[in-house]
C-alpha cells in the first residue's frame, strides 16, 4: 500500500481487524441522520389522554365538554 491514508504502526493486523477499524472510523465520521418530521396523527399521540386544567368563570360549564 504505497498510497495509504492509514498506516499500521506496530504489530500484525489481520485483514479482518483492518475491516473493522475502518467501518469503526466510517461509521463515527458519517453524521448522524435527522428524524424525519413526521406530523403525528392526534388519535394515536397520547397525551390528548391527559387531563387539562379546568377552565373557570362564566361558560366554564360549556367549554368542559369541548375535546381541544
Amino acid at each position: 500500500m504505497p498510497d495509504a491514508d492509514m498506516k499500521i504502526v506496530r504489530g500484525d493486523a489481520t485483514a479482518e481487524e483492518i475491516v473493522a477499524v475502518v467501518l469503526a472510523l466510517t461509521r463515527r465520521a458519517t453524521p448522524p441522520k435527522a428524524p424525519s418530521a413526521r406530523k403525528t396523527d392526534p388519535w394515536r399521540d397520547p397525551t390528548h389522554r391527559m387531563r387539562k386544567p379546568l377552565a373557570h368563570g362564566l361558560g366554564a360549564w360549556r367549554s368542559c365538554s369541548l375535546p381541544f
